[in-house]
């Protein structure tokens, strides 16, 4: 029995959700995927990237990951609107439950992507392109907005398939349809192959995947190490990962924030780490893991960044140890350049049962931490995480919980904007 992958990923997905929101719940009357249109961040707020774009905006060449000021440049017209993560949150899940609908099997790989296990099903759905129309119809007849869905013998070849044209088509990429479908193509549009690589690849001669699928792997190898046979068998269609619907236990928790004012002092840094250390202590707690390695990051205002990072003695999740840690890194790390990003990664993660070695030295009480962290990790998730906050960041004009997704990308006052 042949074995059958799907990867559908939602097309221009903060874009279309944002769009979709607009028309069906706001009224609107023009629909952000037909307009030349972007999702970016807050400039003032030093998160000014473009997220998303349509698919008009594409010819004037506008990228997702460049700055806004860059995208305006190439386009002055272009119309920006902020994004609203807890609105693609719940679109996400809406999406993955239709999704779960075909298969039980189902690996959501990012917000707006998913693989599903499709081996066996034919009896009950049809053919693999009969069934991936029927997601796609679904999808876009209940939740309003339109995916790629490839369809392959394993995940590389799907999730290439995907790729190809777009927005609302189904595409297969069987083995036998490598040479024709896959080989042409440039090797910057191989997964795994980032612009280091590509670098690479071309000063040997290398331009197309068809080339490095035809390349000695030794001769890769001695180049590109481990990574040159990966990518070789990635050429060739070689790949034995399977679909997981559990998610592997993280190997690190780590939070970081782009500061809307450089800072120069390290008592204001000291501060954004605490903040820091507030979000990973807190999500160290909830996977009930502590970790056995800190580290911290600084990026400076001309965007170089450097890192320092320690072995702890004893596995942590407590946020005072933690940050009391991140400080002391700190102090080792800044040369007192003006700082514009900071963040802590903790990692070396272990099982979440105390087997700290006593101290005689230390008459820190460590238990009292922990249970002062629990009772406020419970109010916080009953009342908010507002609803406690240290006193130290009153008036500070700093988020007290930092870290991954900043609170105005969180939500969006659209009484304030022209719908």
């Amino acid at each position: 029995m042949r074995r059958i992958v799907f990867h559908i990923d939602v097309n221009s997905a903060f874009l279309s959700w944002e769009a979709v929101y607009r028309i069906h719940h706001l009224g609107a009357t023009t629909d952000l995927r037909n307009e030349v249109s972007a999702v970016g961040g807050d400039m003032a707020m030093r998160h000014g990237i473009i997220l998303a774009k349509s698919i008009p905006a594409k010819k004037y060449k506008i990228q997702t990951g460049e700055s806004i000021t860059e995208a305006l440049q190439k386009c002055p017209h272009l119309k920006l609107v902020p994004p609203n993560y807890s609105l693609y949150d719940k679109c996400s899940a809406a999406f993955m439950d239709i999704l779960r609908q075909y298969s039980p099997e189902v690996e959501q790989y990012s917000v707006d992507e998913a693989f599903c296990e499709m081996t066996g099903t034919e009896s009950l759905w049809g053919d693999p392109v009969t069934v991936a129309n029927r997601i796609r119809e679904q999808v876009q007849e209940e939740l309003g907005f339109t995916v790629n869905i490839g369809i392959s013998e394993n995940k590389l070849l799907a999730k290439m398939a995907s790729d190809f044209q777009k927005p609302d088509k189904v595409h297969t990429l069987w083995h036998e349809e490598i040479p024709a479908k896959m080989w042409p193509l440039p090797v910057t549009d191989l997964f795994f192959v980032g612009r280091a690589t590509a670098k690479k690849l071309f000063t040997l001669g290398i331009r197309t995947i068809g080339d490095l699928a035809k390349s000695d792997p030794v001769m890769l190898r001695r180049y590109l190490h481990k990574h040159g046979e990966i990518i070789w068998g990635f050429a060739n269609g070689i790949d034995v990962s399977v679909v997981q619907s559990e998610a592997p236990p993280n190997k690190g928790y780590g939070n970081s924030t782009t500061i809307a004012f450089d800072v120069s002092d390290s008592s204001t840094a000291k501060l954004v780490l605490l903040a820091l250390a507030e979000t990973v202590g807190t999500r160290l707690r909830a996977a009930g893991v502590r970790a056995e390695v800190i580290a911290v990051g600084i990026k400076s205002f001309d965007l170089s960044y450097a890192s320092h990072q320690m072995t702890l003695k004893n596995a942590t999740n407590i946020t005072i140890e933690i940050h009391r840690c991140a400080c002391q890194l700190f102090d080792e790390l800044w040369d007192g350049t003006p700082i514009r990003h900071l963040g802590i990664h903790a990692s070396r993660i272990k099982d979440g049962y105390n087997m700290r070695q006593s101290d005689m030295f230390d008459e820190t009480d460590y238990e009292h931490l922990e249970c002062l962290d629990q009772t406020v990790d419970k109010i916080r998730a009953r009342y908010g995480n507002d609803s406690v906050m240290r006193a130290a960041f009153v008036g500070s004009g700093i988020d007290h919980m930092s870290g991954g997704i900043s609170r105005e990308k969180r939500t969006v006052d659209y009484t304030k904007l022209n719908i």
